[in-house]
């Protein structure tokens, strides 16, 4: 036999327990080729041996294998599956939270970033991640009938609760009056801490929530507004919100604006008054006259006969304190609070910021319900999970309850002041509450764009259709009319201004001061960012992009941001009092706005006073011949002042100015000179010999000038 067919013979026999890859570990293809037939056949010989032991242990693990009892594996629930599946669609089915989802899909198939909208084009990936999440699964078309996803729904309070499961509450008091009339110093004086102190300038700069348990044992829920004109938005929310309104009334100053305006908030929210005349104490105090002045605004206090109560404290030496906690309890009495402690939670937002360490805060005032962590709450187009809660001190509660103003930890979004809190059941409700009300935005604005577009497309119409009958008129006679100039606005100086503030209710009343400001005329105030929280690299960046100042209200800043921001050449103010961060924004407009040509006009009362020129009478006009050239003269009198040779002239006639320029001439009798005084008569000579006189006429010598503009923006201040 040849010895390249036997090798192929055998090498085919031992294909089959890769004999093969043996033989190439003991010698080359070329070297075992050259083998004679003998050593090929102790080869294979050897192997034969080595195939026939393997198929026996094979089949003796098979053996032992059958006596072994198999261990029946739990099947899990069968769920149907289609091509092209949402993420979202696929958490409602199995009833997985959609970040498990996600992060399955995510290690399954790296290549691909899924979100809630997602969906599964590869029918194996979908199938491999419901087998992870412990399911079987079934393969459907999309037009078979399937399980329906909820579709995406709004949410509101629940309807009155069965007065049976209605419990007694604490009073939710809202304090509100004049700026420094000492609400915060009444607050304070009541749960014996020191927040005057901590607030600068002594203004309260937003809305503090405080539960206190007083020394009688009453448990009570403040809330301290701020007093100034720019917090009205947020003293209207505090009254909103509240039980019962202490209004604060200092004795000395009486009732004033903001006082006014308190009055008003609480008439239209119709919530009782109790009326606190505070710093009873000073010399120049005086009570009869602040309750008639509180009777003129149509509060009938008791003392003058009506019902209203009124109680004179001093909160700075705690004065009638206990008799002020008294009244309250007595109208909280007469109310009869009660609440449901059940169900789904309700509560409004009263203040939210950014935390450097627990991120983004709330703070809640819970109305209904009984909030727990791990809660899912909705407020507008922001849903949280709460993580923790705590009290005004940061100190971590387990659960909130009615009438409790807490701290909520867990928001993906700060939440709208003043904006309602609601519970739902699962992430996946709130993520279909969210997308219904943002489609609800979206279609708003999407209709405010129409309009606004329709608009424009009619008056584009209308001096459409002018020009067309312009040019059917005028035929070939017609020239088009040239584009018009960039707007004059382009011209106009701005002043862009980032603002960063320390929560979003002292965000709300800078941005309400900044909307007063109408000057745009001379200077146009931009606000390119705003937001809550320290101030960030993207701030700097943007206030680079669009050279503006960074304004910090109440916000820290650090040393890394400090040193960007003076690479980046981008000034960053802080301000803690909002009266000095307008008074500043002010500053800046004016030194931006260019100056204005003024003239200093003769005023003969005044010639003491400042550097007046003159006034001249035209007397007569004399016709002379200059180098040839015939040109006229004024004769005059001055009857005001000086004139001056180098000054400005107005030449008037009948109150009208017919000509401003200078002088070529100006003479006494026959004498060049610089200047006449009053009673003088003069010849004058006007830079433009096409002017003429008449008797009668006013000349005026007046002094340029250039002086400084300045807005005249009125902030409530």
């Amino acid at each position: 036999m040849n010895i390249t067919k036997m090798f192929t013979t055998l090498i085919k026999t031992c294909s089959k327990f890769s004999a093969l890859k043996y033989c190439n570990n003991i010698v080359t293809q070329e070297r075992f080729l050259k083998h004679n037939i003998r050593n090929l056949a102790v080869i294979y010989i050897q192997y034969d041996y080595l195939h026939t032991t393997s198929i026996y242990l094979v089949n003796k693990k098979a053996k032992i294998e059958e006596k072994i009892p198999k261990q029946t594996k739990k099947k899990g629930p069968v769920i149907n599956l289609w091509q092209h599946m949402k993420v979202i669609e696929l958490a409602n089915i199995t009833q997985r939270d959609i970040n498990d989802i996600l992060t399955i899909a995510s290690v399954i198939d790296d290549k691909k970033t899924y979100s809630v909208e997602t969906k599964f084009d590869d029918i194996k990936i979908l199938s491999n991640i419901v087998k992870k999440l412990g399911f079987r699964y079934t393969i459907i078309s999309r037009s078979d009938k399937v399980e329906k996803v909820q579709e995406d729904h709004d949410i509101t309070k629940r309807p009155p609760a069965d007065e049976s499961i209605l419990i007694n509450r604490r009073p939710v008091v809202t304090i509100m009056g004049h700026v420094d009339h000492g609400k915060t110093t009444l607050l304070d004086a009541l749960r014996n801490t020191s927040v005057v102190d901590t607030e600068f300038g002594g203004i309260t700069q937003h809305i503090g929530a405080f539960n206190v348990e007083l020394i009688t044992g009453e448990k009570i829920t403040f809330l301290d507004t701020p007093g100034h004109a720019a917090f009205t938005s947020m003293r209207e929310r505090g009254a909103r919100i509240t039980d019962i309104v202490v209004l604060v009334v200092a004795a000395d100053d009486g009732v004033m604006e903001q006082t006014i305006q308190s009055i008003n908030m609480a008439k239209s929210a119709n919530v009782p008054i109790i009326v606190a005349i505070n710093k009873i104490d000073k010399h120049n105090a005086d009570i009869i006259r602040t309750q008639k002045m509180l009777q003129l605004e149509g509060i009938d206090v008791e003392q003058l006969g009506g019902e209203v109560q009124c109680v004179n404290i001093s909160a700075l030496k705690g004065t009638n304190l206990n008799a002020l906690i008294e009244a309250i309890a007595l109208q909280a009495e007469i109310i009869g609070l009660k609440g449901d402690p059940t169900g789904l939670v309700e509560g409004v937002v009263i203040e939210c910021r950014n935390d450097k360490t627990r991120g983004k805060l709330s703070t809640a005032l819970i109305q209904r319900g009984t909030l727990k962590k791990n809660a899912i709450l909705v407020s507008g187009t922001s849903w949280a999970k709460v993580r923790s809660m705590f009290d005004h001190l940061g100190k971590p509660v387990i659960q909130a309850n009615l009438s409790d103003a807490i701290q909520i930890m867990g928001w993906k979004e700060l939440p709208n002041v003043g904006d309602e809190i609601l519970e739902v059941k699962s992430e996946q409700e709130a993520h279909m509450v969210i997308r219904y009300r943002q489609k609800q935005i979206n279609d708003i604005k999407a209709e405010e764009h129409k309009e606004a577009a329709e608009k424009k497309l009619q008056q584009h119409l209308i001096e459409y259709k002018e020009k067309l009958n312009k040019k059917r008129i005028l035929g070939r006679r017609y020239i088009s009319e040239p584009k018009k100039k960039e707007s004059i606005s382009d011209l106009t100086p701005a002043f862009n201004i980032i603002i960063k503030t320390d929560v979003a209710g002292s965000l709300e009343a800078v941005l309400d001061v900044i909307g007063t400001y109408t000057a745009d005329e001379k200077c146009r105030l931009n606000v390119v960012h705003y937001g809550v929280g320290l101030t960030t690299e993207s701030d700097v960046e943007l206030a680079a992009t669009f050279d503006a100042v960074i304004y910090q209200f109440n916000v820290n800043i650090s040393s890394k941001i400090q040193k960007l921001a003076k690479i980046k050449d981008i000034t960053i103010r802080s301000c803690n009092v909002i009266y000095k961060l307008i008074d500043d924004i002010k500053n800046e407009i004016n030194m931006k706005l260019p100056f204005e040509d003024r003239e200093e006009i003769i005023d003969f009362i005044l010639q003491k006073f400042i550097h007046i020129k003159g006034e001249a009478q035209v007397m007569k006009q004399f016709d002379v011949t200059i180098e040839k050239k015939r040109v006229s003269v004024a004769g005059c009198q001055c009857v005001e002042g000086t004139l001056k040779k180098n000054g400005m002239y107005h030449l008037i006639r009948n109150e009208n100015v017919i000509y401003t320029g200078k002088l070529l001439s100006l003479r006494h009798l026959k004498n060049e000179v610089d200047s006449i005084k009053n009673g003088t008569e003069c010849g004058l000579r006007l830079d433009d010999n096409s002017i003429t006189f008449q008797p009668g006429d006013k000349i005026i010598c007046f002094k340029p000038y250039k002086e400084k503009q300045s807005i005249e923006w009125n902030a409530g201040f």
